[in-house]
């Protein structure tokens, strides 16, 4: 009974603190959490099940594997997620958005802001790649996302803003002058 109790309050306790770092054991509950979410989902759960009937036990492990290698750099995932999503007929922007958004409020309460991250920004720009093959190149990323991704990631300076900063008199391949003759001196 003791122990009933504890694995209680255990359980209990890890739903109430977040944490600071993903590892394997909280990487797999989260991918079960989410999922069980995703299978219960109206608008997702239908173009899930679809899919995958009679063989999310086979599934479920290879997300765990595919998030381990991603946020733990376990390199363990072996597949092409582009290919892996073409197949799915009916899939529609909207579903992209939602499972985003169920995908981010299940990683947000589990884990510290700082490990969040770590999730939320490879979601984001798997999305954004996934949505981008299917819907076109030209396929405009709905704003609330990309400020999301900007929020989350901010984009880097772009490069030509970065060589400006540290330009260099043309012809000049090193900070400083070589001293001494070049051949061209000659």
């Amino acid at each position: 009974m003791k122990s009933e109790i504890s694995s209680t309050i255990s359980a209990a306790e890890r739903l109430a603190t977040r944490y600071a770092e993903p590892d394997e054991e909280n990487v797999r509950e989260l991918v079960y959490a989410f999922y069980d979410r995703v299978r219960a989902d109206a608008l997702l759960g239908p173009v899930f099940e679809e899919k995958l009937a009679g063989r999310w036990d086979e599934h479920l492990p290879k997300m765990c594997v595919f998030w381990g290698s991603l946020v733990l750099g376990a390199k363990q995932y072996r597949g092409n997620v582009q290919q892996a999503h073409m197949p799915l007929a009916g899939v529609e922007p909207r579903h992209f958005s939602h499972w985003l958004y169920l995908f981010l409020d299940t990683v947000e309460p589990r884990y510290e802001p700082a490990a969040a991250v770590r999730f939320m920004e490879p979601a984001l720009r798997i999305a954004q790649s996934l949505q981008l093959s299917r819907f076109g190149w030209d396929y405009q990323i709905p704003a609330e996302q990309q400020a999301l991704l900007e929020r989350i990631a901010p984009r880097r300076r772009p490069r030509e803003e970065h060589e400006a900063e540290h330009a260099r008199p043309r012809g000049e391949p090193f900070p400083a002058k070589i001293i001494g003759k070049s051949r061209d001196d000659d």
